[in-house]
């Protein structure tokens, strides 16, 4: 039995050709990711700068939401302006 592995990017390019000319296998992404293989298995990912920049953007916004569903139905505290 061949083992299948989950390919998480439209766009695989092998070590070796990530090797020769990385900059025209991240191009073949269009901005999305790209499934690095060795030996026809997945082993990286690589992320352009921008879509690594917006997954943190995403997940910091996340955890943000988070935090304020967890504090939804806590108590108000007044605070004056003046003491701020």
């Amino acid at each position: 039995m061949v083992p299948t592995y989950a390919m998480l990017a439209d766009v695989c390019a092998g070590i070796s050709e990530l090797q020769k000319n990385p900059m025209a296998v991240m191009a073949q992404g269009e901005g999305a990711p790209v499934a690095i293989l060795n030996r026809n298995k997945p082993v990286f990912y690589a992320v352009p700068t921008r879509t690594y920049e917006a997954l943190l953007d995403r997940l910091e916004d996340l955890e943000l939401a988070a935090t304020v569903r967890s504090r939804l139905n806590q108590p108000e505290v007044e605070v004056s302006l003046d003491k701020l």
